[in-house]
């Protein structure tokens, strides 16, 4: 009897076990099923999204704007799902508005044929230069007071033709080869400029010496990058200085243009530029190449850097009683 008995429960379990397996593989089947459809219907939608775009595609560029897409104000590429779907419409919007642009454009050249000289000015692009907040510390280069201060600042020996200037280029202690290279190359650029290395001689006992022996500048150059630049020539190259239009710009530009002689010599095609923008200061030196009468290029001879002003201090550098005139916070 127990035989039996346990023979009708395992025969129960197993037919169990059977109407399990076949619900779960209805089930399967009926997710199988839907996933099919559901991708059957994604593809029929991005085949007829291709066929729109070819054909918009193949119509001409003179399409009038009449007939063109026009998309509701709140319209958002980003809310469709599809992700095919959404890139088309992203090329679709992007068409609409390069045909404005250019029907625009078409539009201004007319006026400004059909005008001459009467013809309104080409609007200015906008650009992070131009849509800076203006500085009220912009000098006006008639100013009384600037001028004063310029006639008797620590420059002014300079700008009067009283002193020829003399820079002794020094680094920071134990130079790497690529710093000791590159005072090689300012040495190139500044005319009646030297280098010395500090061998772990201090600042204050270096400023004594140069005072003494009639240098007039003093630069430390600490490693930044490495440049390999083409050898310049001896000439007196000539100093551009750009955007130093502040009360401050006004003393680093003069400080700079004081680095170099008075007269260039413009046989040599040199210039080291000094370009102020957004409170870094750029330097370039380059060499002027005449194609022909009107055209003109530039090779650039090296080094480059970037400067950043920490602070300006008057008179030669002392960090302990040194008066300064602005620092970096």
């Amino acid at each position: 009897t127990s035989g039996l008995k346990n023979e009708r429960e395992c025969g129960a379990r197993e037919e169990r076990g059977r109407i399990m397996d076949d619900e779960f593989s209805a089930e399967l089947q009926n997710k199988t099923k839907k996933l099919k459809k559901k991708a059957k219907k994604q593809k029929k939608e991005s085949k007829i999204a291709v066929q729109n775009a070819e054909q918009d595609a193949n119509e001409p560029e003179s399409v009038d704007s009449a007939s063109a897409p026009v998309f509701p104000p709140t319209f958002s590429v980003s809310e469709i799902k599809n992700k095919q779907r959404r890139h088309l419409m992203f090329m679709r919007l992007k068409q609409e508005k390069r045909r404005e642009k250019l029907s625009l454009k078409k539009k201004r050249r007319k006026e400004r044929e059909a005008f001459g000289d009467e013809a309104p000015p080409k609007p200015v692009p906008k650009t992070i230069e131009n849509q800076r907040v203006y500085d009220e510390t912009t000098v006006d280069p008639e100013d009384e007071e600037v001028a004063f201060d310029e006639g008797t600042d620590e420059f002014s020996a300079y700008f009067n033709r009283l002193t020829n200037p003399k820079v002794l280029i020094t680094t920071s202690d134990r130079p790497r080869g690529r710093t000791v290279r590159f005072c090689q190359q300012l040495a190139t650029i500044i005319p009646d400029s030297h280098v010395y290395y500090r061998r772990g001689l201090a600042l204050k006992r270096i400023i004594p010496q140069c005072i003494a022996r009639g240098f007039t500048y003093l630069i430390v150059i600490n490693e930044d990058r490495k440049r390999r630049g083409k050898d310049p020539t001896k000439h007196t190259p000539e100093v551009i200085l750009n955007n130093f239009t502040t009360r401050l710009g006004h003393s680093i530009g003069r400080m700079f243009a004081a680095l170099f002689p008075h007269d260039p010599e413009f046989v040599g095609r040199q210039v080291a530029t000094f370009h102020n923008q957004r409170d870094f200061i750029f330097f370039r030196f380059h060499r002027y190449i005449f194609k022909n009468e009107k055209r003109v290029g530039i090779q650039e001879l090296g080094p480059r850097f970037t400067l950043k002003l920490r602070s300006l201090q008057k008179g030669t550098f002392d960090s302990k009683f040194g008066e300064y005139e602005w620092v970096h916070k």
